[in-house]
């Protein structure tokens, strides 16, 4: 359940702190016992002991290497300020080539696309352990009910049962390793699996061992909610908690290796992880697994939020609604995102109908998401100053790893990987056409100095030939540079159409790589006349333009820098304040002008994702009532083949 509003000191340790991280990090990794251990029995073709001893012991090491070097020791020290996820090592990175933003996305649209099945198998698993006391139940309508009532409640927020979280899982882990060492007490000899031996002898000599590398991936697909989850729990707390953590897993996975060794007969279908509960328990131990799903995919759900709240700041997404459901900092809901979730997901249980179907789909999508990340983390190690022999050892290990499991994880795709793959590319196109296209449009911006328009802007104000537009006119500008402003700005003020005011505002908004920088600083260009506000704003910070201009305006009446009062005699007299008008300029791609065949195809692509975006003034919270949307075009020279003559 990511965005709860729980931020912790990243180096701190503390018992809340492991109690909500417990809550937030580990409910994906923490319910793959429900179906890991029964895709590697039920996609095997033959059954013996190396199979059971080899698959456990590829978990262990899998886990070990993964989720405990990979992510826990080395990738959560890439924070952003405190802040983890692969935006958020996409912002640390200095030299953000087109490169780095294409891996970006397609390790973003990847983890997108496991936001979708993941809920599917995690809730599905859990309730088909009610076959187990009555075979005739119907599991997909129980899921779709319990998806409805999740998906509904998320415009409230997740304060409130948020607290419950971090207690039930507690409850989870211990029953899991509780029910993982009964078996293990009647079976020691299981524990052999972890040695690694055992692993090397499965994948050389087991029939079919590496395709069921695809199988043993699972144990691990939550591994990436670790990094995406720091800033809402903390280094500290992320590494000790997944001590407690590891030890539950490996128990419950070797107590189903346990019990299969014990027990199980080669060619029937079984579910391991409900096997071992004992008879009385099974009930309670449903109800549990049902409890600890739920939370799972609220964590999914809530870190789908945050990464596309990420996204847009970033520019990586159009912009979309975001709101704040509760006063919590932090926690946002996208109501967008939140119905397409809840269809996306519906329509996986009602295609796929049972877990197993879904563990051919599953895995696929995030084993990308990991090569992306690892390739992210490379490249800022390098950049770091980091021994490059030492950052190209960790892209060679970690990328072998990942692409054994990725090649494994291809022979899913005819089997239901397709889907999750469908949506990846469909999340990347959107992102591809919104980031570069946006780059191909600033591509011909131009800039233009102000100072030599500084005489024209007080010639324009005391100009009484001109009808005055506002007391007050706001541009929202690009320029960097405080000397320059867009040749569009001036275009609209002096050249469109006159736009008389006392005092003009450029308003720049640089949306920082810090995540939760939240600062503005002011230039008087003319005391009076031309004043330029710099706000500069974390990506994780919603950009509420009116409200802070307004808290600007505040400090600056009560500095004595401005006087806010209306520019109109009468109603200055009867003490009204002045008026405000904004103008967004929408820079439109005229049809003269020829562009490469491939600008053209982001361009469209661009143009298609803006259906799923929300004006500019919405985005920016500006009151639509005082703002002007003055649409000026792009011009690119182009030299003009042929001139037509005059007859």
């Amino acid at each position: 359940m990511k965005g709860t509003g729980h931020h912790f000191d990243i180096n701190k340790l503390s018992f809340a702190g492991m109690l909500v991280t417990l809550g937030i990090v580990f409910g994906d990794i923490g319910t793959s016992p429900l179906y890991t251990v029964k895709a590697i029995i039920g996609g095997a073709k033959t059954f013996n002991e190396l199979l059971v001893f080899g698959s456990l012991s590829c978990v262990f090491w899998t886990l070990t290497l993964q989720t405990s070097i990979k992510y826990v020791l080395i990738t959560l020290r890439a924070d952003n300020k405190g802040e983890g996820g692969i935006f958020a090592l996409f912002a640390l990175i200095k030299r953000k080539s087109a490169l780095a933003a294409s891996l970006t996305m397609i390790g973003g649209a990847a983890l997108l696309a496991d936001g979708v099945i993941t809920p599917a198998i995690t809730v599905t698993s859990s309730v088909e352990g009610l076959k187990l006391i009555d075979p005739g139940i119907s599991v997909v309508p129980i899921v779709l009910l319990i998806f409805a009532g999740l998906f509904f409640m998320q415009q409230f927020g997740t304060n409130v049962v948020g607290a419950s979280f971090g207690p039930i899982m507690v409850i989870w882990f211990l029953m899991l390793g509780i029910l993982g060492f009964s078996q293990l007490v009647h079976y020691p000899a299981i524990l052999h699996a972890l040695n690694p031996v055992y692993a090397v002898r499965f994948l050389a000599r087991f029939p079919g061992a590496f395709i069921l590398l695809g199988a043993i991936f699972l144990c691990t697909t939550g591994a990436e909610a670790l990094y995406s989850d720091l800033g809402h729990c903390g280094r500290a707390n992320i590494r000790v908690s997944w001590i407690f953590v590891k030890i539950t897993l490996i128990l419950n996975y070797f107590g189903q290796g346990a019990w299969i060794m014990m027990h199980y007969t080669p060619g029937t279908n079984i579910t391991p992880f409900f096997e071992i509960m004992p008879r009385w328990f099974l009930l309670s131990g449903i109800i549990i697994s049902t409890a600890a799903s739920i939370i799972a995919s609220q964590a999914l759900i809530s870190g789908s939020f945050t990464l596309i709240s990420e996204a847009v700041s970033l520019n990586f997404w159009p912009q979309i609604r975001i709101n704040n459901p509760t006063y919590i900092r932090g926690q946002v809901y996208l109501p967008f995102v939140n119905w397409s979730l809840w269809i996306m997901c519906s329509l996986v249980v009602l295609f796929f109908q049972v877990s197993t179907n879904m563990e051919a789909a599953y895995g696929l999508a995030i084993t990308i998401t990991m090569i992306m990340t690892t390739l992210l983390l490379s490249y800022y190690l390098y950049q770091s100053g980091v021994d490059r022999r030492l950052a190209l050892l960790v892209m060679i290990i970690f990328l072998s790893i990942e692409g054994s499991f990725l090649i494994a994880n291809l022979h899913k795709f005819q089997y239901g990987g397709w889907f999750t793959l469908l949506l990846a590319a469909i999340y990347f196109l959107v992102m591809y056409g919104w980031y570069f296209g946006r780059k191909i449009k600033n591509r011909h911006i131009s800039f233009i100095s102000l100072g030599n328009y500084l005489e024209l802007f007080q010639d324009l104000r005391n100009d009484k030939s001109v009808p005055k537009l506002a007391s007050n006119l706001v541009y929202i500008i690009k320029a960097n540079r405080k000397d320059q402003v867009e040749s569009k700005v001036i275009y609209s003020i002096f050249e469109k159409q006159p736009k008389r005011a006392d005092t003009y505002w450029l308003l720049h908004i640089d949306r920082v790589d810090e995540p939760d920088r939240f600062e503005y600083k002011v230039n008087h260009i003319i005391p009076g006349i031309l004043i330029r506000v710099d706000f500069h704003i974390g990506f994780k910070v919603d950009p509420k333009i009116n409200l802070y201009f307004r808290e600007v305006v505040d400090d600056m009446v009560k500095s004595g820098e401005i006087k806010l009062e209306s520019s109109f005699a009468s109603m200055k007299k009867h003490g009204f304040p002045g008026d405000f008008k904004f103008v967004l300029l929408d820079r439109i791609m005229l049809r003269d002008f020829k562009l490469s065949k491939t600008d053209n195809f982001i361009l469209a692509i661009r143009n298609i994702a803006r259906h799923l975006s929300i004006p500019e003034e919405r985005a920016l919270h500006l009151d639509p009532s005082s703002t002007i949307v003055e649409k000026v075009p792009i011009l690119i020279n182009q030299p003009v083949a042929r001139r037509i003559n005059r007859e």
